[in-house]
C-alpha cells in the first residue's frame, strides 16, 4: 500500500511485517497457477445456456480433456492487468471494484478533511464509555444480515476506514475491527438464507427450490454469529485489559497515529460543530443510499462509485472547502487506498490464468470421480472438503455454484443425500474459506485497509475456524444421516 503522508518512518516500519505482502502472495500464487496449467490436464464440460441462471452452466457427463493451453511468462506478466479487464476483447473484470474503491477512497478523503469523523468518534466514546463492547456484537448482527440477505462483501469495504478508529478509539485494535466487519458478513455469506449470488444460485443450478434446507441454515447462521461475535468480544476485552495480548501489538502506537490521527495535547475536541453534524448525517445517508440500492434496485460497482462522488461534492460543498481543497482531499484519499485497488486485480488475475489454462473443469471432474459410490456420511463431509478446496481457486460464491452445482449436485441421489443438503455444503465451505482466502480480493482488500498482515490475521482467526469447522461439520452430517 502506498506511503501515508500522516505517518512517521518510524511508524512505517512499524507497519511491516517479515511476512510477504499481499502483493507478493497474490503474485506467487498466479505462478504456481501458471505452473499447474503444465501438470493438470486441460479439459473442459459441454454447457448449455440456463435461462433461470442467465449464464451457461456445465453439463454433467459431458467432461473432456481438450489441447492444453500452458500459461507462460508473457501470461503471468499479462494476468494482474487481465485482472483488471480482457487486454483482447477489453470485457471487463474486476476494474469496477478497483474504480469504486478508488471512489469511496475519495470520499473518505473529503469527509476525513472536514474533522467531523474524527470529532464524531471522540463524541461517541465518551458517552458510551465502559459499554463499548457491545458495539462488537451489535454490529456484526448488522453485517451478517447483510451477508445473508444479499451477500454483502465488497461493499464491506467502505466501513474499515470508518469502524477501525471506533475500535481503536475504544481501547481495542485494528484486528478487532478489520473482525467486526469480515467475520460478521462472512458468517452470513456462510449461513445465507436468501442470498441471491449464493443459495439461490446454487439451489436453481440444483434443480431445487432454494427454500429447500433453508431451517439448517438458519442453525448454522445463528449458532455460527454467536460463536463468532463472542470469539470477537472475549478477544476484544483482553487486548484492552493488556494491550500487548494483541496479535498486532507491536504495530499499536502506528496504528493509533494513522487511524486516530493524533491530536496534539490541548487540542482535542469532542463537540461537534453545526457543520460537523450535518457532514455527519450525508455521511450517513450515503451509505444507506448504498445499501437500499444493492438490496432493492441492482446496483453495482458503478452506481455505488458514483453516489460516493455525488456525496464527496456535496460534503465539499456543506463544509465550504473550496475547489481546491475538496479536490486535493478526494485525490489523496483515493491515493490512501491505491494500494487496494491493485490487490483486486491481482487477485482477480490468478482466477483468469486457471481459465485460460483450462484447469479449472479438470478439477471438478476429479471431485465427482471422488464422490462416486461413497455412503452418505462420507459423501455430504467429503462435498464440504471438495467444495473448500475450490474456493480457493474460485472465490466468487456465484462463480463456485454455476461451476460446481450442475455437476455435483445430481450425485448426492446416487448417495441417498438430498441436494438442499449439497448446497449447504457448498455456500458453508464457501463462506469459511473466504474469511482467509488469498485470493478472494475482499479478505485481502480489508486486510490492506486495516494494515494487519496476512499472516497476523491467520494467528488472529485459527482457533474461530476450528470452531466452524467442528460447528459446519456437525450440522451437515447429522442432517445427512436423519
Amino acid at each position: 500500500m502506498s506511503s501515508d503522508p500522516t505517518l512517521q518512518p518510524d511508524d512505517e516500519q512499524a507497519l511491516e511485517s517479515r511476512f510477504p505482502t499481499a502483493y507478493t502472495i497474490l503474485f506467487l500464487l498466479i505462478i504456481v497457477i501458471a505452473v499447474l496449467t503444465w501438470i493438470i490436464p486441460a479439459g473442459q464440460y459441454e454447457r448449455i445456456f440456463d435461462p433461470a441462471l442467465d449464464r451457461e452452466v456445465a453439463v454433467a457427463g459431458s467432461y473432456a480433456q481438450v489441447d492444453r493451453n500452458p500459461q507462460g511468462f508473457v501470461d503471468v506478466m499479462l494476468a494482474p492487468i487481465a485482472g483488471f479487464y480482457d487486454p483482447d476483447s477489453y470485457a471487463a473484470n474486476a476494474i469496477d471494484v478497483a474504480l469504486f474503491v478508488l471512489f469511496l477512497g475519495g470520499f473518505l478523503g473529503v469527509v476525513n478533511a472536514t474533522g467531523a469523523v474524527d470529532t464524531g468518534i471522540r463524541a461517541a466514546m465518551t458517552r458510551m464509555k465502559g459499554r463499548e463492547i457491545w458495539m462488537i456484537p451489535i454490529l456484526m448482527t448488522v453485517f451478517a444480515l447483510g451477508g445473508t440477505t444479499y451477500g454483502m462483501a465488497e461493499e464491506t469495504l467502505a466501513f474499515y476506514a470508518i469502524l477501525i478508529p471506533v475500535m481503536i478509539a475504544a481501547g481495542y485494535d485494528a484486528v478487532t475491527g478489520v473482525a467486526v466487519i469480515m467475520i460478521g458478513a462472512g458468517i452470513g455469506v456462510l449461513g445465507s438464507t436468501i442470498n441471491p449470488f449464493a443459495t439461490v444460485i446454487a439451489s436453481n443450478a440444483a434443480g431445487i427450490p432454494f427454500t429447500d434446507g433453508i431451517v439448517l441454515r438458519v442453525i448454522i447462521l445463528l449458532a455460527g454469529l454467536a460463536i463468532c461475535a463472542a470469539f470477537v468480544m472475549r478477544y476484544a476485552q483482553r487486548v484492552k485489559a493488556d494491550p500487548s495480548r494483541s496479535v498486532v501489538a507491536h504495530q499499536a502506537e502506528a496504528h493509533k497515529r494513522l487511524f486516530l490521527k493524533d491530536t496534539p495535547a490541548g487540542e482535542v475536541d469532542d463537540v461537534l460543530s453545526t457543520t460537523q453534524k450535518v457532514v455527519l448525517v450525508v455521511f450517513a445517508l450515503t451509505f444507506v443510499v448504498m445499501i437500499w440500492g444493492v438490496a432493492s434496485q441492482d446496483w453495482w460497482m458503478a452506481r455505488m462509485g458514483a453516489l460516493f462522488l455525488g456525496a464527496a461534492i456535496v460534503t465539499g460543498v456543506i463544509a465550504r472547502m473550496g475547489e481546491k481543497k475538496l479536490t486535493g482531499s478526494f485525490v489523496d484519499g483515493a491515493r490512501d487506498l491505491l494500494g487496494v485497488a491493485l490487490v483486486i486485480g491481482l487477485a482477480r488475475g490468478i482466477v483468469v490464468i486457471m481459465e485460460q489454462g483450462l484447469i479449472a473443469d479438470t478439477i471438478l471432474h476429479s471431485a465427482e470421480e471422488t464422490l462416486a459410490g461413497v455412503g452418505e456420511l462420507a459423501f455430504i463431509n467429503l462435498m464440504f472438503w471438495i467444495e473448500a478446496g475450490m474456493s480457493f481457486l474460485v472465490p466468487s460464491s456465484s462463480g463456485l455454484a454455476v461451476l460446481s452445482m450442475p455437476i455435483l449436485a445430481p450425485l448426492a441421489d446416487f448417495a441417498n443425500v438430498s441436494r438442499d443438503l449439497v448446497v449447504t455444503a457448498y455456500q458453508s465451505a464457501s463462506g469459511l474459506v473466504n474469511l482467509i482466502n488469498p485470493t478472494f480480493a475482499v479478505v485481502i482488500g480489508g486486510l490492506a485497509i486495516g494494515r494487519v498482515s496476512y499472516d497476523r490475521w491467520l494467528v488472529f482467526i485459527w482457533p474461530l475456524l476450528l470452531a466452524l469447522i467442528v460447528l459446519i461439520t456437525a450440522a451437515i452430517s447429522i442432517a445427512a444421516i436423519i
